[in-house]
């Protein structure tokens, strides 16, 4: 992980971490890199969400940009994949989203595209970062005077296109079905009723009235009890919950259970096997996979490719090995036949095409899998110990002490959030109680060991 950009783009609070300076500065930077081989005036699309900030920062992007001489098409608030897929279709150099995804309205964030629609590697967002931290007097001399500076551009209307092609990804009509749509006062707003309504379903939207404080507040695919609740008493057939910028995907059956991540990956996968489009027999998951998914794809003749967390991670595995599916727990799912990056709208779409097409309601489809327990615990810390509380050997022994407690019967997986300053501890295994004591005993050293400021 970078010094400016973590696992998914630079994120911080805003203006006071994540600065007006610094987007601004990234802004010159993206430009610098992203369009010097281009042979003509850069076009960057930029896109935010619904948080009060994002027109802070977007107004400081924008202003790096145009300094530089690059054209700027602002889109408005729209969900993250629609900036990745519009890039490509508008024939951009770049894209830029602004958002902190499933993060509290204080935060914001910047993701980069290049103009193929998927997010950037790890090697040009080291050299962007290398400009901005440590030669920032190059962006300053690259700046434009006079008739080079670059021009603004509003384009309201070209999100319709990502919402056609949504639409075009799956059965052409829903009608029958009845759905709760949690839109968690972000992205999701301004393109959820359009897309949902049009393919003919029952459709109830929640959380869908964004005014800039409320993003992910009790809402959304973090906070998914008010749609649970919603569903039992309005008899929906499922519930869909997205994230702030809409590039997750979380459900909830029509008895009100929790579908993640693990279980929507196991249903599509299963799906897609049957009807011979799931390249390769092999689904991309990451490390936080739940155990039962490893049992599912046994049972199912489907490959598990693992990697590190972070739908980046996994999308490199899916090019690198030609595989259609890839995602992890937390909603991120890449279709690849149909988009660069995770789609939350995607996600959804996909799932109710599977219902409509099978008949089946989707408390019969989850049960393909078992879900293993599983207790996830966040440690915060502060930033003096990213990195170094690995090499602390209380922390080492504690870890081991507890693995060979299980013996083989579960997992245990302590690492660092790429996003914010935390050390998520994990177990599985098949009883609950016996794990919780282990997470709570690994949780308690490490925060002994590294005390959060």
């Amino acid at each position: 992980m970078g010094r400016l950009f973590g696992t998914d783009g630079a994120r911080g609070v805003a203006v006071t971490e994540l600065t007006c300076e610094t987007a601004m500065q990234i802004g010159r930077a993206a430009a610098a890199v992203l369009c010097r081989t281009s042979g003509h005036k850069a076009r960057i699309l930029i896109g935010k969400d619904s948080r009060i900030s994002s027109d802070i920062m977007e107004a400081a992007l924008t202003a790096g940009l145009l300094s530089v001489g690059a054209d700027v098409v602002s889109l408005g608030v729209v969900p993250t994949p629609a900036v990745a897929y519009l890039v490509k279709e508008l024939n951009a150099d770049a894209g830029v989203m602004i958002s902190a995804s499933h993060n509290s309205m204080e935060f914001n964030g910047i993701k980069l595209f290049a103009g193929t629609g998927f997010k950037l590697s790890d090697d040009i967002e080291e050299e962007i970062e290398a400009l901005v931290l440590d030669t920032p007097e190059k962006l300053i001399a690259m700046q434009k005077n006079g008739g080079e500076v670059g021009r603004l551009i509003k384009d309201r209307n070209a999100v319709d296109m990502y919402i056609k092609h949504l639409l075009s990804t799956g059965e052409k009509s829903l009608a029958g079905l009845k759905i709760a749509v949690d839109c968690a006062n972000g992205s999701a707003s301004a393109t959820a009723e359009k897309l949902f309504s049009g393919l003919g379903a029952k459709v109830y939207l929640l959380s869908c009235e964004p005014d800039g404080v409320n993003i992910n507040d009790n809402c959304g695919s973090t906070h998914l009890e008010p749609l649970t609740e919603f569903v039992r008493e309005q008899g929906c057939d499922l519930g869909i919950a997205f994230d702030g910028d809409a590039d997750r995907c979380l459900a909830v059956d029509e008895k009100g259970n929790v579908i993640d991540g693990d279980k929507l990956i196991a249903i599509f996968a299963k799906d897609m096997n049957e009807r011979d489009s799931l390249k390769k027999h092999a689904a991309v998951v990451t490390v936080m996979t739940n155990l039962g998914f490893t049992f599912f794809a046994k049972e199912n003749g489907i490959e598990m490719i693992t990697t590190k967390v972070g739908d980046r991670y996994i999308l490199e595995q899916m090019l690198a090995g030609g595989y259609t599916l890839g995602g992890e727990q937390s909603g991120h799912i890449i279709f690849r036949d149909f988009a660069t990056t995770g789609d939350g709208q995607l996600t959804a779409i996909q799932l109710l095409s599977v219902m409509k097409r099978t008949g089946r309601s989707l408390s019969e489809l989850a049960s393909v899998m078992e879900r293993y327990p599983q207790v996830m615990i966040n440690v915060k810390i502060s930033q003096k110990w990213k990195e170094g509380w690995k090499n602390i050997e209380r922390i080492e022994s504690i870890i081991s002490e507890k693995e060979k407690e299980l013996d083989g019967s579960g997992r245990i997986l302590v690492r660092e959030s790429g996003t914010e300053p935390l050390i998520r501890v994990m177990i599985e295994g098949r009883q609950f109680d016996r794990i919780n004591d282990m997470a709570l005993a690994i949780a308690d050293v490490i925060r002994e060991c590294c005390p959060s400021d």
